[in-house]
């Protein structure tokens, strides 16, 4: 790796329309897991113009059983698309909750595919599809999060949480925004450029159009400028950091009425903010049978407590799986030249430690409950561990870990 470089990363706000598309797939797995811990769900969601539409596969004792929904079972998915959207807030002539055309067509999933999956007999339970996942931690921030995607995420939930609270009139639910550090002997020491889109009330804007109001950009222009302050460490931002803030001018029509938004999209925002592979393989709407969601977590959660046990500064993890089958093909560890201990013996410790079939991860970590829509804005990783939910931020690991490899 070079010592020194710049590195940019972006993230996008709860209103962004691919994350409305995440949250209502995420709302759809937690009301299933809700009914049922062993529900299927492989939800898809599109977001448009005052429209959502849900699309995929589904199995779930008490809502969708034998090719029948339940009494009540449609319009209660209903509802819990409905106040996702609610809490995001939206009411938009363009899009707005409460009057938002509605389709479901969510159908049963595929015997083929079930039969695979399933636990019987003496067959363990089978990975839901093939693919490979990764996980990576760093020391650059204390969640061992990348510090370009950290400080971008923190930024957007600075901002989403001042519009909720009201302690500014201006903001609207879409955003992004993009952090560039420099990078010196490898660890970040500034920033050199600072990008936040934002959707405004009316009138929040000066590129010299009609309704253009000078006095209040500044006042929208200040207020994110503050935020940067308060996100990013002192020092810094400097009189050489360029600043952008709603670049393009105008940004009053946003969110699904701005842009489709489709589940999915969004995965390197999701994940490490490009500091690391990815698999390719989205989280949000799937049941945590399916690979691409539970083993990029426990991925996750075995590099992070690699790097938290002081056994590398940086350490991805590499797992691959194929439909149907139990046991991981594959796990492959890379400590970027920053380890204390040798590759081969990390990758001979990880398997004792967590089982790394599809029962054993979800089982490890409580994946099973209704935890997801909570992961679908701002990252899956780099949260705070609380109760049942991000169990794989969790680093206790450490002290087994230290223990193997002395």
């Amino acid at each position: 790796m070079r010592a020194s470089f710049l590195f940019t990363s972006e993230s996008v706000s709860e209103g962004h329309p691919d994350k409305v598309a995440d949250q209502i797939s995420d709302a759809v797995v937690d009301l299933f897991l809700s009914k049922d811990p062993y529900a299927r769900i492989a939800c898809e969601t599109l977001t448009t113009t005052q429209l959502v539409v849900l699309a995929g596969e589904i199995r779930c004792k008490g809502v969708y059983e034998n090719g029948a929904w339940a009494p009540g079972a449609q319009e209660e998915i209903e509802a819990a698309v409905r106040a996702t959207v609610k809490r995001i807030g939206y009411e938009q002539d363009g899009f707005h909750w409460e009057t938002f055309r509605f389709e479901n067509n969510l159908h049963g999933q595929s015997a083929h595919i079930a039969q695979g999956v399933d636990e019987s007999g003496n067959k363990d339970e089978g990975a839901g599809d093939q693919g490979i996942m990764f996980g990576y931690a760093t020391d650059e921030t204390p969640d061992l999060l990348p510090a370009t995607l950290y400080y971008s995420h923190r930024i957007l939930e600075k901002l989403a949480s001042d519009r909720h609270n009201k302690v500014v009139p201006f903001l609207e639910p879409d955003a992004k925004s993009q952090v560039t550090l420099q990078y010196e002997n490898e660890v970040p020491v500034r920033a050199t450029a600072l990008v936040v889109s934002t959707q405004h009330a009316p009138g929040y804007f000066d590129d010299g159009g009609e309704g253009s109001d000078a006095a209040k950009y500044q006042e929208l222009r200040d207020y994110v400028v503050g935020v940067f302050h308060e996100v990013l460490p002192k020092g810094f931002i400097t009189d050489e950091t360029k600043i952008y803030v709603n670049p393009t001018g105008r940004f009053e029509i946003g969110g699904p009425d701005g842009d489709a938004g489709l589940t999915g999209r969004k995965i390197i925002v999701d994940t490490y903010g490009g500091a690391s592979p990815h698999g390719g393989g989205a989280f949000s709407g799937k049941d945590p049978t399916k690979v691409d969601r539970s083993a990029a977590y426990v991925a996750r959660y075995m590099a992070k407590n690699v790097v938290a046990a002081g056994l590398a500064r940086r350490c991805t993890i590499q797992l691959s799986y194929a439909i149907g089958i139990a046991e991981p093909l594959s796990l492959y560890v890379d400590l970027h030249g920053t380890g204390t201990v040798s590759e081969a013996k990390i990758e001979e410790v990880l398997p004792k430690l967590v089982r790394l079939t599809p029962k054993g991860i979800r089982e490890h970590l409580q994946l099973n409950a209704p935890i997801y829509q909570k992961t679908a804005a701002y990252g899956h990783f780099g949260r705070k561990p609380e109760g049942d939910s991000f169990t794989w931020e969790k680093t206790d690991l450490v002290d087994a870990l230290k223990a193997a490899v002395a």
